[in-house]
Order: C-alpha cells, then structure tokens, then sequence
C-alpha cells in the first residue's frame, strides 16, 4: 500500500524558515515523481515543487521564485523534502505531497501539513 504522511509545518513570521517532510511509504521511491503542492483558504489548489526521484530532475512552478523553495531527494530514506526560505504571507496554505510512479497513470495523495506565515 502507497501511503504518504506530510510533516514540518507550523507558523512563523515572515522572512522564516521551514523545512517541509514527505516520507513514502510502500515504494521504491526512484521510481517516482513527488511533487509538492499548496491551497489556501478560497483558492484553487497550485503545483508548488516537483522532483523525479531517480534522476533527480526536479520542476518549481511558477508562483515560486527560483531559490526561495528548494525541493531534494534522500531516496534511502523515501523522504522528499521542500526548504522554503524567506517565507512571506502569500506562502500561508496547507501543503500537500503527491506520489505519481512511471510506470502507470496513477496519484496518490497524502494529508496536507499546514503552514501560516503572519506579518
């Protein structure tokens, strides 16, 4: 069973740090895309950060400024990250992880982890 538990939001002022956790469960992890995606009170759900775990291509969207938001890979222990730096109120969203694997069409999804950044 694929499952996927999102982790390391919280609320911090703006210009703050936080390190977002995506462990995949039941997977080998290189043989998938993870991507990294946000919705805040209101507003449509938008793609945040996507990385192919096997070759380490990753894609930011393009909301996000190259730098601010760094996604990575530790495929030994099937946990995708996302780095956000500078964090500022617009940011403020549950962040939600996705599991979609190559070989079929198919996504899975977790529980989002929220995130508030205030002024």
């Amino acid at each position: 069973e694929v499952q996927l538990q999102a982790s390391g939001g919280g609320s911090v002022q703006t210009g703050g740090s936080l390190r977002l956790s995506c462990r995949v469960s039941g997977v080998t992890l290189d043989d998938y895309a993870i991507g990294w995606w946000r919705r805040a009170p209101g507003t449509e759900r938008e793609l945040v950060s996507c990385i192919n775990a096997g070759d380490g291509e990753t894609y930011y969207g393009g909301s996000v400024e190259p730098g601010r938001f760094t996604i990575s890979s530790d495929n030994a222990e099937n946990t995708v990250y996302l780095q956000m730096r500078d964090l500022r109120p617009e940011d403020t969203a549950v962040y939600y992880c996705n599991a979609k694997p190559k070989s079929r069409d198919t996504d899975y999804w977790g529980k989002g982890t929220r995130v508030t950044v205030s002024s």
